[in-house]
């Protein structure tokens, strides 16, 4: 005879590590909405809060796991699925806002941009996957398959020296290209290659 399956409490499974979780998920979301602010109103501060936001969710990120490994006696059931989840939208689709607001606005700059949230999903779905087959039965992942998600912060902080120095908009570096009848701003193909980075089935980052 099949038990019926126990009811998940959202409030109750939630540890101090998954607090933290949610802190990245949120700031990421937050970044998103002020850039889409920024689109239509034009203040730049609401850019620059946006640019913060996303080094502030890398600390939770960083900080999650190390809050869950404190407490092994409690271990959260939506930890991997949760974390997946956030890293998309703070570190996949917020940077490809960012991207966005900073004038890449062109039809080739939304398909590299798409393409690399979609390489940032996939590599996240992949690592979740194979985590307990790269453990080889210690528990631990050795190695990361690919670039990890939140390297995008390092393009993230890359358009924030672009955007001090002005350089953003009609004065974005290396300017555009006009390809057939859409535009291309070759500074969006930085996105192209660290979605191809995160996919790369032969590159191996050390896990710390």
């Amino acid at each position: 005879m099949t038990l019926p399956q126990r009811h998940l409490s959202m409030l109750r499974s939630y540890t101090p590590a998954d607090a933290l979780t949610i802190g990245n998920a949120s700031c990421g979301t937050i970044s998103i909405f002020l850039c889409l602010d920024y689109i239509a109103a034009g203040n730049r501060r609401l850019l620059w809060i946006a640019f913060i936001l996303l080094p502030l969710a890398l600390v939770c990120d960083v900080l999650d796991g190390y809050v869950a490994r404190l407490n092994r006696r409690r271990q959260s059931l939506l930890g991997a699925d949760l974390d997946s989840l956030a890293d998309v939208i703070s570190f996949g689709v917020a940077p490809a806002i960012i991207a966005y607001g900073c004038g890449m606005t062109g039809l080739y700059d939304r398909i590299v941009l798409a393409y690399f949230v979609a390489c940032g999903v996939s590599r996240l779905a992949r690592y979740n996957v194979t985590s307990s087959a790269l453990s080889a039965g210690t528990g631990k992942v050795k190695y990361y398959e690919g670039t990890p998600i939140p390297t995008s912060i390092v393009i993230v902080m890359l358009l924030g020296v672009a955007q001090y120095l002005g350089r953003v908009d009609d004065q974005i570096w290396f300017g555009s290209t006009k390809l057939g009848f859409a535009l291309l701003h070759p500074l969006t193909l930085i996105y192209g290659l660290s979605g191809s980075a995160m996919i790369s089935a032969t590159l191996r980052i050390p896990k710390p």
